[in-house]
């Protein structure tokens, strides 16, 4: 429940815009790296100080500045100062809790969203929060590790338009390859999901059950992490500013159609793991109406031998066949012909 709902006891009674940190503290180690380049020129550097990527704000080059650790606030309250950011916009980078979401700001566009890692069995969920300025893009996580590796080589290395383009394309590669990553999870899920199928209908155990409750957990974290995304991506691409050039909206469009995508396949895994729930149900009734039609059929064949048995037992004095030299063996001859005409009439309807 932890991993859906933040805890914000902490803000209760603050004003607006209050600098307080609010999830969990995954290192206090700050880590700022800085890339400024253009389509002849690189730059990459690391940043022990940070009034030291100050400066960059003003340069005609583009900017990343990229924030590993926010969980203290003085960093985020004096990178907010100097380029002129909402205090809003700083509490909500503090807040670990939001929802995907976009916001303009005319000088500045703030965008929120979720990166997604499945380094064991779990899903984990870390907030990015992306501000597009006009030269710059700076770039908030709550710990060191991302999935953009590749766009730092692609800058590093001029290959592709990424050096030709200004900072709207650079904000557009990382939420790109941020929903990229989504596909590998859900990849990791969807085999997971048919490893689960198999298990229903061959055997199923209350193991299995409780591996679909957890599935169902997964899925539903999953989609509060993701559907709002829709939202965001359609914002971007409608977005009357001038942030956004008019060459940039068509790949934002292709990134909306991949959010689609992530989203219904989310829909369909939802359903595929309801529909296992009923097959469960269904797999262990099957299997127990076999035991129970087993315990039937014998039922069957010797309730007609406890008949014969019981006229047998009753012992009255002047019975026929109780003085009969051959009536025991006549009577067990009868009994075994009952039982095996009962299982051939069985057999031939099919009942076993």
């Amino acid at each position: 429940m932890s991993r859906l709902i933040k805890k914000r006891s902490k803000t209760i009674g603050l004003p607006p815009g209050s600098l307080i940190h609010v999830g969990e503290k995954i290192t206090d180690e700050i880590k700022i790296s800085v890339i400024d380049y253009d389509e002849k020129n690189f730059k990459e550097i690391e940043i022990k100080n940070v009034a030291d990527c100050f400066p960059f704000k003003d340069k005609p080059s583009m900017t990343w500045i990229n924030i590993d650790g926010i969980s203290k606030p003085d960093i985020i309250e004096s990178i907010g100062k100097n380029y002129g950011f909402h205090s809003l916009v700083s509490e909500d980078i503090l807040n670990t809790g939001q929802r995907p979401k976009f916001e303009d700001y005319d000088d500045y566009i703030y965008i929120v969203l979720k990166m997604l890692y499945q380094p064991k069995d779990e899903i984990l969920a870390e907030q990015v929060s992306i501000i597009l300025g006009k030269n710059y893009v700076i770039s908030f996580q709550e710990t060191s590790g991302d999935v953009f590796q590749k766009i730092r080589e692609r800058i590093r290395n001029g290959k592709g338009r990424i050096r030709k383009m200004g900072a709207d394309y650079l904000a557009y590669a990382l939420i790109d390859s941020i929903v990229d990553n989504y596909y590998i999870v859900l990849e990791t899920l969807g085999d997971k999901l048919e490893e689960i199928e198999d298990n229903v209908v061959n055997n199923p155990t209350p193991d299995t059950l409780k591996i679909i409750h957890g599935m169902k957990r997964e899925l539903i974290f999953l989609k509060k992490q993701i559907w709002p995304l829709r939202e965001v991506i359609n914002n971007l691409n409608r977005a009357e500013t001038t942030l956004i050039k008019k060459s940039i909206k068509i790949f934002v469009r292709d990134l909306y159609d991949h959010t689609i995508q992530v989203i219904d396949t989310i829909e369909t895994f939802r359903e595929m793991n309801s529909g296992m729930l009923d097959i469960y149900m269904s797999s262990v009734s099957n299997k127990m109406n076999e035991v129970m039609k087993v315990l039937t059929i014998f039922a069957a064949i010797f309730i007609p031998l406890t008949f014969i048995a019981g006229i047998y037992g009753m012992n009255f004095q002047y019975m026929p066949e109780l003085g009969w030299q051959w009536g025991y063996f006549t009577v067990i001859g009868f009994m075994t012909i009952v039982g095996i005409t009962l299982l051939f009439y069985f057999k031939n309807k099919k009942w076993i």
